[in-house]
């Protein structure tokens, strides 16, 4: 594997644990370690000018990325299989299965079933170096599962589950089986609001901004890179 292939591993092996981290209420400043140092220019991608404009990258940033994936990607493009593959590196003794498929629509903006590198970093960028609501309406996006608007108790729980499935078995200490549900319900008793079941990205927004955990690990991803 080449230094780039690593580095661009490592980033979104980080970016992975973060969310893992976030939505498992788990995330504290020990968990902070700079692993994005970036290492010598390795590739110039096409596009380079206007991908610097559109995300919060540096040229630099930007080539070392592009190596990185291209030489984990040659053709340019990641589908859904693809995707899974490369995430279940991270996870090799759960099932990330389900929630790489999660996490691939998150980046697959334009909904065709493919990540181009383009798409990579234009949700990296949000991730790492984006506003505390560009994090909340990103990570919005990737709790509603049908893109609908809206997040119900049956997407917060498939979302815990996969979590579970992924990693929750492996943890120390281990997650319980019914951890999953009962993170569903807090979610829920702390966000929706007007009670009406399901939460709204107004609501999501309102509530991680008022709550005083949530906003410090937020804050957190301005130390990764």
């Amino acid at each position: 594997m080449t230094h780039c292939q690593q580095r661009c591993k490592k980033q979104l092996g980080r970016a992975i644990r973060f969310f893992y981290q976030f939505v498992t209420g788990t995330l504290s400043q020990d968990s902070v370690e700079d692993e994005f140092e970036l290492s010598m220019v390795c590739h110039r991608p096409e596009g380079l000018d206007q991908l610097q404009e559109q995300t919060k990258f540096t040229r630099k940033e930007l080539q070392v990325l592009y190596r990185g994936f291209k030489n984990e990607c040659p053709s340019g493009i990641v589908n859904e299989e693809n995707f899974k593959q490369i995430y279940s590196q991270f996870f090799p003794q759960g099932d990330s299965s389900t929630y790489a498929t999660f996490l691939f629509n998150a980046f697959d903006t334009d909904h065709d079933g493919s990540v181009s590198f383009e798409d990579f970093v234009a949700g990296l960028s949000i991730i790492l170096r984006g506003t505390i609501d560009d994090r909340l309406n990103w990570a919005f996006n990737l709790y509603d599962l049908n893109k609908d608007g809206c997040i119900t108790k049956e997407e917060m729980l498939d979302i815990m589950k996969s979590i579970y499935d992924m990693m929750g078995k492996y943890t120390y200490p281990a997650m319980r089986e019914e951890a999953p549900r009962e993170h569903v319900e807090s979610f829920f008793q702390k966000m929706d609001r007007n009670k009406d079941g399901v939460v709204t990205i107004e609501e999501f927004i309102e509530s991680c901004q008022q709550d005083e955990n949530i906003m410090s690990s937020m804050k957190l991803f301005d130390n990764v890179i």
